[in-house]
């Protein structure tokens, strides 16, 4: 056998380094080791920089100055697999810091995060990429470029991952990005609603939170609600909620549950479930405030449809809502206002609520501090006032007129707007509006009048047509300065403040000096305008248009050429002539200041003497001088007069009252503080031609006879007769000239004219007419043409027993005084235009 020969051993090779062991304790020298070509120190580096990271955000920050954050953005798509993991988990704790997110952002590492989400990976890339995502995903532009790489599939996919890190990350991540519609979408369609559902059995709560977070997002979506209902989510919820060790978490369950309840299809499945008798139990349990102000916007979600509030009702639900009105947190309380609210569109609830003093209750909220729990309250009594008038009167037992009134001051517009809906409702009666209006309502009004929000005008204008329908409130309107910024919403471009702005003033327009004032405010002038135009008339416009006219029968005369039979004149009355398109027609007070000129003269019509005129006015006239007095007329009853106002009457006793202090003052001082405004001069021979008409015509039976009789009077006053050819040699106009100069003033009472063509003679057949009581109407055609229309029953009845049918028939005022020419015959036509 050979001999064994023993080996020796060859020298190590020259280009091989020794290990080395290396000991570092500046992060500097760990982070200088990323760059290394070296597997087993990039590990090292990598687990290092973790460790460290750990440990606060301001280690984090000074690694970020070190400039770490770039070299692990590469090593996360190392081909190394502890290399990548180590990365990661450095890079996902390192992503916390606000200043390394923007970093990432800058570097695009987002996509090399998301390619490491496939299922190959281990799952502590698993866990510290959906980290990184879930801290960079709170940013808008990184939630639209994860969803732009695809990122959310993947998410979806790790929801179902045996890890609970990679869970909670993975849901906070996806939570984060469905706050936008198109992630919410998204879920839905990469069957995200089923792996959300499941988390809500994980046992650790972070996981069943953000699981609910994002459920109540995403159940925003109705196609995501129908899809919630297919995969059985209300028997999840509903296990959830039964679960009493998830109470903490039953808010956003709760949350949940009220988004689903808005589709009849979620109610009617709750409904079998036994979910709704669940929803009640939270409400009338004692249990943590956000749990039950949840419930109660489930009940308010459920009670939006007529069949659900039918089925609450028969649950009582009206007092349990009562019951927790009188507890505390303003959510609560808004919250339950808000189901009241909502309930209250059901008749029998409506009593219900009034029966059980809930009614008492909601108003109390109207004091309360929080604005929110305001708004709902007066919300609540909108709705309970809405055609029930017992409920209206239940409110003002409860003062809460006084309460409402003060909430149109308030800064919130939606308590603003509920408020004036309330006094709305309860202003339909007497007793109840005279209350209202004694707590200042119309000047509370003006505030909301002028107001930027659309739904507040809304309201605001009718709140001030139900309070304007009588006098008192008319009158309280005027002196608090309403119908300014009432006029100024005609020219509002939307198109509901402008239609309800119009019924206010068509209200208002049934008050005679509140529409001459309008129509100073320039009112009539907005509703021609509105109403010449296709788009922004209505129906409310042509009406305040007409009542407008109808409240100012000069004004309506001069624009519309006629008076029907119902139009009736009275002291104040003027014609001003035909206005022409766009003419601003002049009240009386400013034509009686131009000088004397040649125009047209305007016939004015007063028959009221000093010994009729109103107890205020007399008061006024008391503390005048006497010449003064003798002098005075009355003002204006239908277009152009100015009233006294209370202010001047306040000054004049003041200044009676310096002249008893002072009775040295000049008296010539005190005349001009108290000087009264312009009147009209009392007609004292238009005054005679009434009474001679009343006991001239009243005692005829016979209507032919009265029209006729009252014709050849009104001849006989103008001038009588005139025959057609000899017309020219009727010197009228010479007449009306010499009394303009007499007088030295444009305007004319119509009593001194004795010389009178077609439109005095039928202007004052007119008036007359409607000082007796006998119908007429007054008609302005063209080349100074008027004429007066009566109607006449003439000729055999169709049926035995009837009267016959009246027709029409003109008046001859000038030619043959007190004939009655047939309308539309060839006389009736001469008499027009001739």
């Amino acid at each position: 056998m050979g001999k064994k020969v023993k080996k020796e051993s060859e020298p190590p090779s020259k280009d091989v380094f020794d290990p080395l062991p290396i000991e570092s304790k500046k992060a500097a020298t760990v982070v200088l080791m990323l760059n290394s070509p070296e597997e087993e120190v990039l590990v090292k580096a990598c687990e290092a920089i973790h460790k460290f990271a750990e440990k606060g955000d301001e280690n984090r920050s000074s690694l970020l100055g070190l400039g770490a954050v770039e070299p692990l953005s590469h090593l996360i798509s190392h081909e190394d697999k502890l290399v990548r993991r180590n990365a990661f988990m450095a890079l996902g704790v390192m992503a916390a810091n606000s200043d390394v997110k923007r970093l990432l952002k800058k570097l695009d590492a987002i996509p090399s995060i998301i390619r490491k989400l496939s299922p190959e990976e281990d799952v502590v890339v698993h866990e510290f990429a959906t980290l990184c995502l879930a801290s960079l995903s709170v940013d808008f532009s990184c939630k639209v470029q994860i969803s732009d790489q695809e990122g959310l599939e993947p998410l979806i996919q790790l929801l179902s991952s045996p890890d609970p890190d990679v869970k909670k990350n993975s849901v906070e991540t996806i939570c984060n990005l469905v706050q936008d519609l198109p992630s919410r979408v998204a879920v839905r369609e990469l069957n995200g609603v089923p792996p959300l559902l499941e988390l809500l059995r994980s046992e650790f709560p972070v996981i069943q939170q953000l699981s609910l977070r994002t459920l109540v997002i995403v159940t925003t979506d109705t196609d995501t609600r129908a899809t919630f209902r297919e995969e059985q989510g209300f028997d999840r919820l509903l296990e959830f909620l039964c679960n009493k060790e998830f109470s903490d978490l039953h808010v956003e369950a709760l949350q949940v549950l009220s988004n689903c309840l808005e589709d009849r299809d979620s109610l009617q499945v709750i409904h079998e479930t036994g979910g709704l008798q669940r929803l009640l139990q939270f409400i009338t349990t004692p249990t943590l405030l956000d749990i039950q102000t949840n419930a109660v916007k489930a009940i308010s979600r459920v009670a939006q449809s007529s069949e659900n509030r039918k089925l609450l009702h028969e649950q009582d639900i009206e007092r349990s809502l009562v019951e927790l009105l009188s507890l505390e947190g303003d959510s609560l309380r808004t919250a339950t206002c808000q189901a009241v609210a909502a309930m209250s569109l059901h008749l029998a609830s409506k009593d219900a609520f009034r029966d059980l003093d809930g009614i008492r209750a909601v108003v109390q909220l109207l004091g309360s501090e929080g604005g929110e729990v305001r708004e709902a309250a007066a919300q609540a009594l909108s709705s309970l006032t809405s055609s029930n008038q017992l409920n209206s009167y239940a409110v003002y037992e409860a003062e809460g007129d006084e309460g409402l009134v003060q909430q149109l001051h308030d800064v919130i517009p939606g308590a603003v707007a509920h408020a004036a809906a309330v006094l709305t409702n309860m202003a339909e009666q007497e007793v109840l509006r005279c209350s209202i209006l004694s707590h200042g309502a119309m000047a509370a009004l003006l505030e909301p009048l002028q107001s930027a929000d659309t739904h507040t005008l809304v309201r605001a204008t009718q709140a001030l047509a139900a309070l304007a329908c009588d006098a008192e409130g008319r009158a309280d309107l005027r002196n608090a300065g309403g119908l300014v910024p009432l006029v100024q919403l005609l020219r509002s471009n939307h198109k509901e403040v402008r239609r309800n702005a119009c019924w206010a003033i068509s209200v208002c327009a049934n008050d005679e000096p509140t529409a001459v004032e309008m129509c100073k405010l320039g009112a009539l002038d907005l509703l021609q305008e509105i109403n010449s135009s296709a788009n922004r008339r209505n129906k409310f416009s042509e009406i305040a248009l007409q009542r407008l006219l109808d409240s100012n029968l000069s004004l309506k005369y001069s624009l519309t050429n006629t008076l029907a039979s119902t139009d009736i004149t009275v002291d104040g009355f003027y014609d001003p002539g035909q206005a022409r398109s766009g003419q601003r027609v002049l009240t009386l007070e400013d034509l009686s200041k131009q000088p004397v000129n040649q125009r047209r003269p305007v016939i004015a019509i007063n028959a009221k003497p000093l010994d009729t005129v109103s107890v205020d006015q007399s008061e006024e006239r008391q503390q005048d001088s006497p010449t003064e007095t003798r002098t005075a007329s009355v003002l204006s009853s239908k277009g152009s007069t100015r009233t006294p106002s209370k202010g001047k009457s306040k000054g004049r006793k003041e200044d009676e009252k310096l002249r008893d202090e002072d009775e040295s003052k000049p008296q010539q001082e005190v005349a001009t503080v108290t000087e009264k405004p312009w009147m009209l001069p009392y007609d004292a021979a238009f005054h005679a031609l009434v009474t001679e008409a009343t006991k001239t015509i009243l005692p005829l039976h016979v209507e032919s006879e009265q029209y006729s009789t009252l014709a050849r009077l009104v001849s006989e006053v103008m001038g009588g007769a005139v025959e057609v050819d000899r017309q020219h040699d009727f010197l009228w106009e010479l007449h009306l000239s010499e009394l303009r100069y007499e007088l030295q003033s444009n305007i004319i009472p119509i009593g001194q004219i004795r010389k009178g063509t077609y439109y005095h003679r039928a202007l004052l057949y007119k008036v007359l007419a409607d000082r007796i009581g006998v119908s007429c109407s007054l008609v302005r055609g063209e080349y100074n043409r008027v004429w007066n229309e009566v109607l006449l029953s003439v000729g055999t009845p169709h049926y035995p027993g009837c009267q016959p049918q009246p027709r029409a028939h003109l008046v001859d005022l000038i030619h043959q005084p007190g004939r009655l020419l047939r309308a539309n015959t060839p006389q009736a036509k001469q008499y027009q235009t001739i």
